[in-house]
């Protein structure tokens, strides 16, 4: 697109599209934001919330292929494949297993350890904007981000990871803690729990209000949120884009951002987007311990993530899982209890019979773990989604990379970002 856009439309109003919005407006451009639910309706609600560099890593990993496809058919495993005849799937599958292996990873880990040193800048853009759109809502210091094990050797498996992101460039800061030192600094661990590493220079957010916070940053200069309004196609039509709607009237404007998450290979696949991007659905829900630990706690073995929502009497986020199905299939009550069953011992002082706001939600997939963010074949149709788990901490950096492309202000390094996330890759 030669010429700056007066008018997009952003489809998806997610931390993702939001984000892609706000950073828009940065540049002059008038927005408008459709979902076919609401604001936060999606993967932005009740995930862990985590901003942590050291920890967003491409989701296809060697430790994926150990852990055997017959494991993956059980629903209390946490990765989950339910049994089904559903082709695209295979699809997605075979090409994730192909990009298990230590040489992708590596490279993979090369571009997200960029993406990673920019992601927590992005964030105070947004929060310490001077002038209307500042987001009112903060990112919180995660001190401590404590990672938790049963072993020395499962917490090997994490120390090795970290040891791969420093090689490749990424920056990892952490100490090993063992025994009472551990459990001095959070005392609500059990006491299988005898090893740990404790992270510096994360963050955490509560995500659903930080979302709404950045809907109503967005709207205060001038933005629109249409909510209930699901996109059924997207058509170029010369210098101009049309938005097609189930029930509603279309809306033409300049340039499109698709950023709807779990469902955007069907929007974006007529423009030339063959990489498939499948549901990765995750769970979660509230408790709330006796007492709320200070700061995130990770337990990568079990693959359960845990966040205090805020004051204490708002309780504890528990975040986990991994199955790969249909983003409109129902809340799978099995993958709660395995969440259940695997964070029982992990804690003492909880009653787990009282969790609260289960959840699920779809953080869409790619084959090769790197998100699709950049131009379409159509050269006004735009792509950002396909983060996998990492969709709230690359969000606003998503949005900071492709209103730059979009506007005809990337910078050497934006440009060069944007093309290991080129959604027109095979």
């Amino acid at each position: 697109m030669a010429e700056h856009p007066e008018h997009v439309v952003v489809v998806g109003a997610g931390m993702v599209g939001l984000s892609t919005a706000w950073y828009l407006q940065q540049e002059g451009v008038k927005v408008t934001v459709v979902d076919r639910y609401g604001v936060a309706a999606g993967s932005s609600w009740g995930n862990a919330g985590w901003l942590a560099p050291a920890l967003t890593l491409p989701l296809p990993e060697p430790a994926m292929l150990r852990t055997g496809i017959l494991a993956t058919l059980k629903p209390d495993s946490p990765v989950y494949v339910p049994f089904r005849a559903d082709p695209r799937l295979v699809q997605f599958l075979l090409g994730f297993a192909r990009h298990c292996t230590e040489g992708h990873w590596g490279k993979a880990i090369e571009v997200f350890n960029r993406a990673n040193a920019g992601a927590l800048a992005a964030y105070d853009e947004l929060t310490e904007h001077d002038g209307t759109g500042r987001v009112e809502e903060p990112t919180l210091n995660a001190e401590p981000f404590l990672a938790g094990f049963v072993s020395d050797a499962d917490r090997a498996v994490l120390v090795e990871e970290f040891r791969h992101v420093a090689q490749t460039g990424g920056l990892t800061d952490f100490e090993l803690l063992d025994g009472d030192d551990l459990h001095t600094l959070e005392p609500s661990l059990g006491k299988v729990v005898t090893h740990g590493a404790r992270l510096h220079g994360q963050r955490y957010l509560n995500p659903g209000r930080f979302v709404h916070a950045l809907a109503e940053a967005v709207q205060a200069r001038g933005g629109e949120i249409v909510d209930g309004q699901q996109v059924t196609g997207v058509s170029q039509r010369g210098a101009r884009v049309l938005v097609a709607s189930k029930g509603r009237e279309s809306i033409v404007a300049d340039a499109v951002v698709l950023a709807n998450g779990s469902w955007l290979g069907e929007l974006a696949r007529p423009h030339g987007v063959r990489k498939v991007v499948q549901a990765g659905r995750g769970y979660s829900f509230t408790v709330h311990p006796d007492h709320v630990p200070t700061g995130p706690v990770y337990f990568p073995t079990q693959r359960v993530a845990c966040t205090p929502l805020g004051k204490p009497e708002e309780g504890l986020r528990v975040a986990g899982m991994m199955e790969f199905r249909s983003p409109d299939d129902p809340l799978d009550q099995r993958r709660i209890q395995a969440i259940v069953d695997a964070a029982t011992p992990m804690f003492t002082g909880v009653d787990w019979s009282q969790r609260h706001d289960e959840w699920v939600g779809s953080r869409p997939c790619t084959t090769d773990g790197l998100p699709l963010v950049g131009a379409s074949r159509s050269d006004r149709v735009f792509v950002a989604g396909g983060h996998g788990m990492w969709g709230v901490a690359l969000g606003p950096l998503t949005g900071k990379l492709l209103a730059g492309r979009i506007a005809g202000s990337s910078t050497a390094g934006d440009r060069d970002l944007l093309s290991a996330f080129d959604p027109l890759r095979k």
